[in-house]
């Protein structure tokens, strides 16, 4: 300091700070030759802690309030100085002002990924990023393990290390938490406070407080997340008959639509999934329509015999035994409709060969040959 710094400091008798900014931890009040006069005014402001240092030696802490700087204020500095005088020389000290207020917001995460193990996954790699506050716990201990003769202390010049000491703790936490990866979305909370307990008695040695740590996210890699999503859709999906009956009757109605008669496609296009579906689940009959065309696969019951037309309606099977006492019960005649496996469609029984005989035969027999 110049001359003028010098004249200056002999009028100045009051000594404050307030902080501008957002990240001074601590700061050195600034007077020339660190003399500070009999009778000045200290002035502590709320969420601050002054600390008075004498010869590297700290002489007294006081919190927030006015303070005038004499023997009965300051009666370790008395005891260290031996002054004769009763203090009418100025005070060869310095005094540190600390901020006891929280630093909220200050950013953690792991630079690399963490591998753990996981029940359902097996061995998975995770990231995780958040945030952490701190304050100054004890002033005094803080001074002698961080800050040292430092004038202006700021929170960038510790965060780096108190970064590191989360996410090394971390990785030994999460390697032992055993929450599987799909649960640790919802214990977020719990993980963050848990994080802080096991954390807080390493930050204490350094005289700071880990008021809170918070876990914003957790993270698998790419590939992971990708192949979970594939996962979560097939889970969606549900019915997968179903799926792929809806997916072919949307792919026939938007395959060549154009934007004009897209609507009108996509309802056709429905409608045919929906036939499908009903062809397929839809039982095959065993006996054809009287009105029936010819059949478009065989009729599923391999060994039966004759079916009859009977009152408009069918019946049967019949043995040929069977429709012997249909043929005498006058049932079964020449235009009476059968129908047999391996035919087409229904046919007159005269029109068929194997039962033509069979109902042309005459019920009554015939007349007795004349004698001679």
């Amino acid at each position: 300091m110049g001359l003028w710094d010098k004249i200056f400091g002999e009028f100045v008798d009051i000594i404050d700070w307030t902080d501008d900014s957002n990240d001074t931890m601590v700061y050195r009040f600034n007077r020339y030759g660190n003399e500070i006069k009999f009778g000045a005014k200290l002035t502590v402001r709320e969420s601050q802690v002054a600390v008075f240092v004498n010869e590297g030696e700290i002489a007294d802490v006081l919190g927030p309030g006015i303070y005038e700087l004499e023997t009965r204020n300051l009666p370790i500095l008395s005891t260290l100085q031996h002054w004769e005088h009763a203090f009418e020389s100025p005070f060869k000290a310095e005094v540190y002002f600390f901020s006891m207020r929280q630093f909220t917001d200050l950013k953690w995460g792991t630079k690399n990924p963490v591998m753990m193990r996981d029940k359902e996954f097996g061995a998975v790699r995770l990231r995780t990023f958040g945030t952490y506050n701190i304050r100054i716990q004890e002033p005094e201990k803080f001074i002698r393990e961080i800050v040292g003769t430092d004038s202006h202390f700021t929170i960038d010049e510790i965060s780096d290390q108190l970064r590191n000491q989360i996410v090394s703790r971390y990785t030994n936490i999460l390697g032992h938490s055993d929450i599987p990866v799909l649960d640790m979305a919802g214990n977020q909370d719990q993980l963050g406070e848990y994080i802080t307990q096991k954390i807080a008695p390493e930050f204490e040695e350094y005289g700071l407080e880990l008021t809170q740590v918070l876990v914003e996210n957790i993270s698998l890699p790419e590939a992971v997340e990708e192949a979970l999503d594939k996962r979560t859709s097939m889970g969606m999906i549900g019915n997968l008959d179903q799926y792929l009956k809806f997916s072919a009757g949307e792919s026939m109605s938007s395959g060549n639509a154009s934007s004009a008669g897209s609507a009108v496609e996509m309802g056709m296009g429905f409608a045919m999934a929906n036939k499908m579906a009903k062809d397929m689940d839809a039982p095959a009959s065993s006996t054809p329509s009287l009105t029936s065309k010819p059949a478009s696969v065989p009729p599923p019951l391999p060994n039966s015999n004759w079916h009859v037309a009977i009152d408009d309606k069918a019946s049967g099977p019949y043995s040929l035994n069977d429709l012997k006492k249909l043929v005498a019960n006058k049932q079964l005649q020449t235009q009476s409709l059968v129908w047999k496996e391996g035919m087409s469609d229904w046919q007159a029984a005269g029109e068929i060969d194997s039962l033509k005989d069979l109902v042309s035969q005459k019920t009554t027999p015939p007349s007795l040959p004349n004698k001679k």
